[in-house]
Protein backbone atom coordinates (compact mmCIF):
# COMPACT_ATOMS: atom_id res chain seq x y z
CA UNK A 1 0.00 0.00 0.00
CA UNK A 2 1.17 3.09 -0.67
CA UNK A 3 1.83 5.34 2.28
CA UNK A 4 2.04 9.07 0.58
CA UNK A 5 -0.74 10.03 -1.40
CA UNK A 6 -1.05 13.40 -3.59
CA UNK A 7 -4.95 14.52 -5.18
CA UNK A 8 -5.03 16.46 -7.79
CA UNK A 9 -8.39 18.37 -7.71
CA UNK A 10 -10.23 20.38 -10.61
CA UNK A 11 -10.99 23.10 -8.33
CA UNK A 12 -13.45 24.89 -11.38
CA UNK A 13 -16.06 21.61 -11.61
CA UNK A 14 -19.36 20.49 -11.10
CA UNK A 15 -21.89 23.34 -10.43
CA UNK A 16 -20.93 25.55 -7.53
CA UNK A 17 -17.15 25.07 -8.36
CA UNK A 18 -14.40 26.25 -5.83
CA UNK A 19 -17.68 27.32 -3.32
CA UNK A 20 -17.88 23.15 -2.85
CA UNK A 21 -14.75 21.60 -4.18
CA UNK A 22 -12.51 23.62 -1.45
CA UNK A 23 -14.18 23.13 1.40
CA UNK A 24 -14.80 19.18 0.17
CA UNK A 25 -11.42 19.21 0.43
CA UNK A 26 -10.80 20.62 3.49
CA UNK A 27 -12.67 17.87 5.05
CA UNK A 28 -11.00 15.37 3.22
CA UNK A 29 -7.94 17.19 4.29
CA UNK A 30 -8.84 16.30 8.09
CA UNK A 31 -9.71 12.91 7.37
CA UNK A 32 -6.23 12.00 5.61
CA UNK A 33 -3.49 14.20 7.62
CA UNK A 34 -0.75 12.18 5.75
CA UNK A 35 -2.02 12.99 2.01
CA UNK A 36 -1.36 16.25 -0.13
CA UNK A 37 -3.46 18.22 -2.85
CA UNK A 38 -2.87 20.07 -5.86
CA UNK A 39 -6.03 22.51 -6.51
CA UNK A 40 -6.30 23.64 -9.95
CA UNK A 41 -8.15 26.83 -10.68
CA UNK A 42 -8.22 30.33 -10.40
CA UNK A 43 -5.99 31.08 -7.68
CA UNK A 44 -7.66 33.75 -5.95
CA UNK A 45 -10.60 32.44 -5.58
CA UNK A 46 -8.47 29.22 -3.97
CA UNK A 47 -6.41 31.27 -1.93
CA UNK A 48 -9.08 33.30 -0.51
CA UNK A 49 -11.53 29.82 0.61
CA UNK A 50 -8.06 28.57 1.69
CA UNK A 51 -8.09 31.22 4.55
CA UNK A 52 -11.07 29.24 6.46
CA UNK A 53 -9.39 25.71 5.22
CA UNK A 54 -6.55 25.33 7.70
CA UNK A 55 -5.92 21.88 7.02
CA UNK A 56 -5.64 21.73 3.36
CA UNK A 57 -3.98 24.95 3.12
CA UNK A 58 -1.34 23.35 5.05
CA UNK A 59 -0.68 20.34 2.77
CA UNK A 60 -1.63 21.82 -0.49
CA UNK A 61 -0.66 24.19 -3.46
CA UNK A 62 -2.72 26.06 -5.93
CA UNK A 63 -1.57 25.95 -9.70
CA UNK A 64 -3.38 29.03 -11.45
CA UNK A 65 -6.04 27.99 -14.36
CA UNK A 66 -8.59 30.52 -15.87
CA UNK A 67 -10.14 28.06 -17.98
CA UNK A 68 -13.09 25.99 -16.52
CA UNK A 69 -14.94 22.85 -18.82
CA UNK A 70 -18.82 24.13 -18.85
CA UNK A 71 -20.65 21.12 -18.01
CA UNK A 72 -22.80 21.56 -21.23
CA UNK A 73 -19.36 21.26 -22.99
CA UNK A 74 -19.39 18.42 -25.76
CA UNK A 75 -15.95 16.40 -25.09
CA UNK A 76 -14.64 17.89 -28.44
CA UNK A 77 -14.78 21.37 -27.44
CA UNK A 78 -13.95 20.89 -23.76
CA UNK A 79 -10.38 19.06 -25.01
CA UNK A 80 -9.76 22.13 -27.28
CA UNK A 81 -10.47 24.77 -24.70
CA UNK A 82 -7.68 26.70 -23.64
CA UNK A 83 -5.44 24.30 -25.71
CA UNK A 84 -4.88 22.21 -22.75
CA UNK A 85 -4.61 24.69 -19.75
CA UNK A 86 -8.14 23.63 -18.41
CA UNK A 87 -8.32 22.93 -14.55
CA UNK A 88 -9.86 19.42 -15.58
CA UNK A 89 -6.92 18.95 -18.18
CA UNK A 90 -4.46 20.16 -15.72
CA UNK A 91 -5.36 17.45 -12.93
CA UNK A 92 -5.59 14.30 -14.85
CA UNK A 93 -1.82 15.89 -16.46
CA UNK A 94 -0.67 15.54 -12.75
CA UNK A 95 -1.36 11.75 -12.56
CA UNK A 96 0.28 11.66 -15.84
CA UNK A 97 3.53 13.21 -14.87
CA UNK A 98 3.58 11.44 -11.33
CA UNK A 99 2.94 14.64 -9.16
CA UNK A 100 -0.32 12.78 -8.28
CA UNK A 101 -1.55 9.32 -7.70
CA UNK A 102 -5.10 10.11 -8.50
CA UNK A 103 -7.33 13.11 -9.97
CA UNK A 104 -10.97 14.24 -8.72
CA UNK A 105 -13.45 16.54 -10.82
CA UNK A 106 -17.02 17.31 -10.22
CA UNK A 107 -16.69 18.80 -13.62
CA UNK A 108 -18.64 17.25 -17.37
CA UNK A 109 -18.54 14.06 -17.39
CA UNK A 110 -18.42 13.44 -21.29
CA UNK A 111 -15.10 15.91 -21.09
CA UNK A 112 -13.75 14.22 -18.33
CA UNK A 113 -13.97 10.53 -20.10
CA UNK A 114 -12.55 11.86 -23.31
CA UNK A 115 -10.04 13.60 -21.42
CA UNK A 116 -8.57 10.89 -19.14
CA UNK A 117 -8.60 8.61 -22.26
CA UNK A 118 -6.57 11.31 -24.41
CA UNK A 119 -3.58 12.33 -21.56
CA UNK A 120 -3.30 8.94 -19.39
CA UNK A 121 -4.24 6.37 -22.25
CA UNK A 122 -6.30 2.86 -21.94
CA UNK A 123 -4.36 0.43 -20.50
CA UNK A 124 -2.66 -2.85 -22.44
CA UNK A 125 -5.64 -5.32 -22.89
CA UNK A 126 -8.70 -2.76 -22.33
CA UNK A 127 -10.58 -2.34 -25.48
CA UNK A 128 -12.82 0.34 -23.52
CA UNK A 129 -12.67 2.00 -20.03
CA UNK A 130 -15.43 1.80 -17.41
CA UNK A 131 -17.34 4.14 -14.75
CA UNK A 132 -18.12 1.98 -11.75
CA UNK A 133 -20.02 3.74 -9.25
CA UNK A 134 -21.04 2.28 -5.67
CA UNK A 135 -24.35 1.50 -4.93
CA UNK A 136 -26.14 1.27 -1.27
CA UNK A 137 -27.64 -2.26 -1.15
CA UNK A 138 -29.63 -3.82 1.90
CA UNK A 139 -26.03 -5.46 2.71
CA UNK A 140 -24.34 -2.36 2.32
CA UNK A 141 -23.04 -1.63 -0.70
CA UNK A 142 -22.62 -2.86 -4.00
CA UNK A 143 -19.91 -1.60 -7.08
CA UNK A 144 -22.21 -1.37 -10.40
CA UNK A 145 -20.49 -0.87 -14.07
CA UNK A 146 -20.36 0.47 -16.68
CA UNK A 147 -23.07 3.78 -15.74
CA UNK A 148 -21.87 5.62 -19.12
CA UNK A 149 -18.75 5.81 -20.40
CA UNK A 150 -19.38 2.61 -23.11
CA UNK A 151 -22.82 2.32 -24.59
CA UNK A 152 -22.52 -1.02 -25.90
CA UNK A 153 -20.29 -4.03 -24.80
CA UNK A 154 -19.10 -7.16 -26.71
CA UNK A 155 -18.48 -10.52 -24.76
CA UNK A 156 -14.82 -9.70 -23.99
CA UNK A 157 -15.26 -6.25 -22.87
CA UNK A 158 -17.83 -7.62 -20.11
CA UNK A 159 -15.56 -9.58 -18.99
CA UNK A 160 -12.97 -7.18 -18.86
CA UNK A 161 -15.81 -4.71 -16.71
CA UNK A 162 -16.33 -7.92 -14.66
CA UNK A 163 -12.36 -7.99 -13.95
CA UNK A 164 -11.69 -4.61 -13.44
CA UNK A 165 -15.28 -4.14 -10.80
CA UNK A 166 -13.78 -7.14 -8.42
CA UNK A 167 -10.27 -5.30 -8.55
CA UNK A 168 -12.15 -2.35 -7.60
CA UNK A 169 -14.27 -4.09 -5.21
CA UNK A 170 -10.90 -5.46 -3.45
CA UNK A 171 -9.30 -2.31 -3.27
CA UNK A 172 -12.14 -0.34 -1.93
CA UNK A 173 -13.10 -3.03 0.77
CA UNK A 174 -10.88 -5.34 1.11
CA UNK A 175 -12.23 -8.75 0.46
CA UNK A 176 -10.40 -11.42 -1.22
CA UNK A 177 -13.33 -12.46 -3.33
CA UNK A 178 -15.93 -10.26 -4.25
CA UNK A 179 -18.77 -11.93 -6.11
CA UNK A 180 -19.80 -10.74 -9.52
CA UNK A 181 -23.03 -10.75 -11.41
CA UNK A 182 -24.21 -9.95 -14.95
CA UNK A 183 -27.07 -8.17 -14.87
CA UNK A 184 -29.39 -10.07 -17.41
CA UNK A 185 -33.31 -9.79 -18.16
CA UNK A 186 -33.46 -13.68 -16.16
CA UNK A 187 -30.96 -15.90 -14.12
CA UNK A 188 -31.35 -18.57 -16.66
CA UNK A 189 -28.79 -19.58 -19.21
CA UNK A 190 -30.62 -19.15 -22.54
CA UNK A 191 -31.81 -15.47 -21.58
CA UNK A 192 -30.83 -12.33 -22.49
CA UNK A 193 -28.78 -10.74 -25.42
CA UNK A 194 -25.42 -13.10 -27.20
CA UNK A 195 -23.29 -10.78 -25.83
CA UNK A 196 -24.13 -11.21 -22.35
CA UNK A 197 -24.95 -14.91 -22.70
CA UNK A 198 -21.38 -15.88 -23.92
CA UNK A 199 -19.83 -13.87 -21.46
CA UNK A 200 -22.09 -16.11 -19.04
CA UNK A 201 -20.09 -18.96 -20.46
CA UNK A 202 -16.74 -17.95 -20.31
CA UNK A 203 -16.96 -16.84 -16.72
CA UNK A 204 -18.54 -20.01 -16.00
CA UNK A 205 -16.01 -22.46 -17.75
CA UNK A 206 -13.03 -20.39 -17.75
CA UNK A 207 -10.82 -20.63 -14.04
CA UNK A 208 -10.56 -16.44 -14.21
CA UNK A 209 -9.27 -14.28 -10.97
CA UNK A 210 -12.56 -13.72 -9.88
CA UNK A 211 -15.65 -15.14 -8.07
CA UNK A 212 -19.17 -15.50 -10.91
CA UNK A 213 -22.21 -15.80 -9.21
CA UNK A 214 -24.11 -15.94 -12.20
CA UNK A 215 -26.84 -14.06 -13.83
CA UNK A 216 -29.11 -11.71 -12.35
CA UNK A 217 -31.91 -9.07 -12.03
CA UNK A 218 -32.31 -5.63 -12.15
CA UNK A 219 -34.06 -5.94 -8.57
CA UNK A 220 -30.90 -7.86 -7.58
CA UNK A 221 -29.04 -4.48 -7.48
CA UNK A 222 -31.27 -2.95 -4.49
CA UNK A 223 -30.62 -6.39 -2.48
CA UNK A 224 -27.16 -6.69 -2.73
CA UNK A 225 -26.80 -10.64 -4.21
CA UNK A 226 -23.52 -9.45 -5.39
CA UNK A 227 -20.31 -7.36 -4.71
CA UNK A 228 -19.96 -6.37 -8.32
CA UNK A 229 -22.86 -5.89 -11.17
CA UNK A 230 -21.73 -6.23 -14.46
CA UNK A 231 -23.45 -4.44 -17.23
CA UNK A 232 -23.14 -2.14 -20.69
CA UNK A 233 -23.06 1.95 -20.53
CA UNK A 234 -26.44 2.08 -21.08
CA UNK A 235 -28.30 0.09 -19.27
CA UNK A 236 -26.07 1.28 -16.69
CA UNK A 237 -26.67 4.49 -16.52
CA UNK A 238 -30.57 4.09 -17.27
CA UNK A 239 -30.82 1.73 -14.06
CA UNK A 240 -28.50 4.54 -11.77
CA UNK A 241 -30.35 7.26 -13.10
CA UNK A 242 -33.99 5.38 -12.42
CA UNK A 243 -32.53 4.63 -8.93
CA UNK A 244 -32.03 8.54 -8.16
CA UNK A 245 -35.24 8.77 -9.52
CA UNK A 246 -37.12 5.91 -7.26
CA UNK A 247 -34.93 7.42 -4.01
CA UNK A 248 -36.68 11.25 -4.73
CA UNK A 249 -39.84 9.48 -5.88
CA UNK A 250 -40.04 8.07 -2.64
CA UNK A 251 -38.44 10.92 0.19
CA UNK A 252 -41.35 13.21 -1.45
CA UNK A 253 -44.30 10.58 -0.44
CA UNK A 254 -43.53 10.00 2.80
CA UNK A 255 -42.48 14.03 3.02
CA UNK A 256 -46.54 14.46 1.17
CA UNK A 257 -47.38 11.74 3.70
CA UNK A 258 -46.49 12.94 6.91
CA UNK A 259 -47.27 16.68 7.03
CA UNK A 260 -51.06 15.85 5.47
CA UNK A 261 -52.83 16.16 8.75
CA UNK A 262 -51.88 16.61 12.49
CA UNK A 263 -51.87 12.97 13.01
CA UNK A 264 -49.33 12.44 10.65
CA UNK A 265 -46.86 15.07 11.69
CA UNK A 266 -47.52 13.85 15.14
CA UNK A 267 -46.18 10.51 13.99
CA UNK A 268 -43.67 11.97 11.86
CA UNK A 269 -41.90 13.64 15.37
CA UNK A 270 -42.33 10.25 16.92
CA UNK A 271 -40.73 8.37 14.31
CA UNK A 272 -38.17 11.07 13.35
CA UNK A 273 -35.07 8.69 15.11
CA UNK A 274 -35.89 5.95 12.29
CA UNK A 275 -36.31 8.44 9.34
CA UNK A 276 -32.89 10.04 10.25
CA UNK A 277 -31.07 6.77 10.24
CA UNK A 278 -32.91 5.82 6.98
CA UNK A 279 -31.59 9.38 5.70
CA UNK A 280 -28.16 8.44 6.89
CA UNK A 281 -28.30 4.67 5.08
CA UNK A 282 -29.15 5.67 1.44
CA UNK A 283 -27.46 9.92 1.63
CA UNK A 284 -25.72 9.69 -1.86
CA UNK A 285 -23.43 11.93 -0.86
CA UNK A 286 -21.76 9.02 0.91
CA UNK A 287 -22.09 6.59 -2.17
CA UNK A 288 -20.44 9.12 -4.42
CA UNK A 289 -17.43 9.29 -6.50
CA UNK A 290 -17.25 6.69 -9.81
CA UNK A 291 -14.23 5.61 -11.00
CA UNK A 292 -12.98 5.37 -14.58
CA UNK A 293 -11.38 2.05 -14.99
CA UNK A 294 -8.89 0.76 -17.67
CA UNK A 295 -6.87 3.89 -17.62
CA UNK A 296 -2.80 3.76 -17.11
CA UNK A 297 -3.87 6.49 -14.23
CA UNK A 298 -7.00 6.92 -11.30
CA UNK A 299 -9.40 9.36 -12.18
CA UNK A 300 -12.42 9.62 -9.61
CA UNK A 301 -15.76 11.63 -10.93
CA UNK A 302 -18.06 13.60 -8.28
CA UNK A 303 -21.86 14.38 -8.60
CA UNK A 304 -21.49 17.41 -9.97
CA UNK A 305 -24.43 18.66 -7.72
CA UNK A 306 -23.03 17.00 -4.63
CA UNK A 307 -21.51 19.30 -1.75
CA UNK A 308 -18.73 19.30 0.17
CA UNK A 309 -19.34 16.09 2.14
CA UNK A 310 -20.08 14.40 -1.25
CA UNK A 311 -17.00 15.87 -2.95
CA UNK A 312 -15.17 14.90 0.37
CA UNK A 313 -16.11 10.96 -0.16
CA UNK A 314 -15.10 11.06 -3.88
CA UNK A 315 -11.63 12.25 -2.78
CA UNK A 316 -11.68 9.12 0.00
CA UNK A 317 -12.39 6.72 -2.85
CA UNK A 318 -9.34 8.17 -5.20
CA UNK A 319 -7.32 7.80 -2.17
CA UNK A 320 -8.19 4.31 -1.35
CA UNK A 321 -8.08 3.18 -5.26
CA UNK A 322 -4.50 4.91 -5.15
CA UNK A 323 -3.31 3.30 -1.47
CA UNK A 324 -4.19 -0.17 -2.83
CA UNK A 325 -2.84 0.24 -6.40
CA UNK A 326 -5.59 -0.05 -8.36
CA UNK A 327 -4.11 0.16 -11.85
CA UNK A 328 -1.25 -1.91 -11.12
CA UNK A 329 -3.82 -4.95 -9.70
CA UNK A 330 -5.80 -4.24 -12.61
CA UNK A 331 -2.85 -5.43 -15.25
CA UNK A 332 -1.94 -8.08 -13.18
CA UNK A 333 -5.56 -9.46 -13.00
CA UNK A 334 -5.31 -8.58 -16.49
CA UNK A 335 -2.04 -10.89 -17.29
CA UNK A 336 -3.63 -13.91 -15.22
CA UNK A 337 -7.08 -13.73 -17.62
CA UNK A 338 -5.37 -13.65 -21.10
CA UNK A 339 -3.30 -16.70 -19.81
CA UNK A 340 -6.86 -18.56 -18.20
CA UNK A 341 -8.89 -17.48 -21.47
CA UNK A 342 -6.63 -19.44 -24.11
CA UNK A 343 -8.79 -21.08 -26.99
CA UNK A 344 -11.95 -20.08 -24.92
CA UNK A 345 -11.45 -16.59 -25.29
CA UNK A 346 -14.70 -15.06 -26.15
CA UNK A 347 -15.84 -14.34 -29.36
CA UNK A 348 -16.69 -10.81 -30.33
CA UNK A 349 -20.16 -10.26 -31.12
CA UNK A 350 -21.58 -6.86 -32.11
Amino acid sequence: MASNVTVAIDAMGGDDGCDVVVPGAELAAIRHPQYRFILFGKRERIEALLASAPHLRERSNVRHSDVAVAMDDKPSQALRRGRGRSSMLQAIAAVRDGEAQAAVSAGNTGALMAMAKFVLKTMPGISRPAMAAVWPTLRGESIVLDVGATIGADSRQLIEFALMGETMARCLWGVDRPTVGLLNVGVEEIKGVEQVREAGRILREVALPLEYAGFIEGDDIGRGTVDVVVTEGFTGNIALKTAEGTANQLATYLKLAFTRTLMSRLGAFLARGAFAALKERIDPRKHNGGVLLGLNGIVVKSHGGTDALGFATAIDVAVEMARNGLVDKIAADLAEMNRHLGEARPRQVA
